[in-house]
Order: C-alpha cells, then structure tokens, then sequence
C-alpha cells in the first residue's frame, strides 16, 4: 500500500480578511503527479507555502510524511516561480545546483565528495551536462528553470513542490519543462512525489496522475477515482 505524502483535510486560511482556502481536503500518495490548476488568486502558491510549512493556517489539518509542515525539510524540493538575484554575480550553475546540498549541512560545513556527486547526478537528471561551468547570468530563461530543478534535486527530495515553473520562460520552451517532469518520473521509477502549480491545465493533463482545481475552495479533475 502506498504511502500517504500529503494529507489536507477542511483546511482553511485567511489573509488579510480575506477567505484565501476554505475547506481544502485531499490528499497526495508516494509517486503521484499531482498538478493544482486554477485561476490567479485562488490560493495556488499559499497552499504550497503551507506545505512547506512557512505559511500558518486557521483552521482544518495538514501533515506531510504524517508531520505537521515544516518538519520534514531533508524530504522536500522545492522550485520557486523565479529566482530573483544579480545576474552579473559570479556563480556557475554547477555552484548554485550545489547550493540544495545546504540543507543537509551544518553551519560552515564544508561540501564534500557526497555533495558534489549528488550535484552531479541532479545536473545529469535535468540535462545540463553541458552547462555546468556556464555562468547563471548568461543563461536562457528555460536553461536557469532547469538549473533550478537539479538545484531542488540535489538534496535527495522525496518530494519536489513546483511553483509555476514555466511562468517566466518562452512558451515554446514550456513543454521541455514538462517533458523533464515526466523524464524524472520515469528515471526515479515512483521514487519521487511531485505537485506542480500551473495555469497551463490542457498541457499538464497530459503528464500528471492526479489533477485539481483550486479557487479558494477545491475540486477534484482526475486521478482520484479510488479516493
């Protein structure tokens, strides 16, 4: 029997005064693709945030991997909207890739051997071979996503949380982005729980297990006939 990753049951939150989740159950079982499709607004990210843990919530429950939020942190990847830096700084992608080794370290703990070839194997999983010594500034909107991606990979995530990762890129690059979930969910053979946040509904239907729509309250689309 699978194991339960995620569990939302009548979660609830308001910010601001206004009602933003309201009533939010389901749940995400080990090796799903789960894809949260809906309008700007409706609460998308803020649910992610509350997996995550760094966003509280009033009412209703929550765990992942059968803890509250935020206390799993080595299990989870997580791949922001956008990445805001200076692009004139001096960083290569294989440093920044290296950068999702950091949870796994203590305060001024050096990267090792271990490190370095887990940043290895996550570049290789997201095809950037090629890539490594490149500087971030001087990559293309769809090239840094990917870089991102292994950034999120290289910690060993059992679960990688996707925020709207084809928002800033070329629409013609989407489906890449798209075509390297399925490649991860192929490679990883179940090993790994996705959930990935985005507006493009018809195109993600065809790559996740599971689908929801999610507008302050959620409905379920597909996948979950047995739930």
């Amino acid at each position: 029997m699978k194991m339960q990753v995620i569990a939302c049951n009548q979660l609830s939150l308001e910010l601001g005064g206004s009602r933003v989740l309201d009533g939010v159950t389901f749940c995400v079982d080990e090796g799903d693709f789960v894809g949260i499709v809906g309008p700007n607004g409706g609460g998308k990210t803020t649910l992610l945030r509350v997996m995550l843990g760094i966003q509280t919530f009033d009412s209703g429950k929550v765990s992942v991997f059968g803890k509250p939020p935020g206390q799993s942190p080595e299990k989870i990847g997580y791949v922001p909207q956008r990445l805001f830096f200076d692009r004139s700084f001096p960083i290569s992608v294989r440093e920044l890739v290296l950068m999702g080794r950091l949870p796994k370290k203590s305060v001024f703990e050096r990267y090792n051997a271990v490190d370095r070839a887990c940043a290895d194997e996550a570049m290789h999983l997201a095809g950037l071979e090629t890539l490594m010594e490149r500087r971030i500034g001087n990559l293309s909107g769809g090239e840094l996503q990917r870089v991102l991606v292994a950034r999120a990979l290289a910690g060993k995530p059992e679960l990688l949380l996707l925020d709207e990762p084809t928002s800033s890129i070329d629409p013609e690059m989407k489906t890449t982005i798209y075509d390297l979930m399925a490649h991860l969910r192929a490679r990883l053979k179940g090993n790994l729980t996705m959930v990935l946040v985005s507006h493009d509904t018809e195109t993600i239907s065809h790559y996740v297990t599971k689908m929801v729509n999610l507008n302050v309250t959620l409905n379920l689309l597909q996948g979950f006939e047995n739930h």
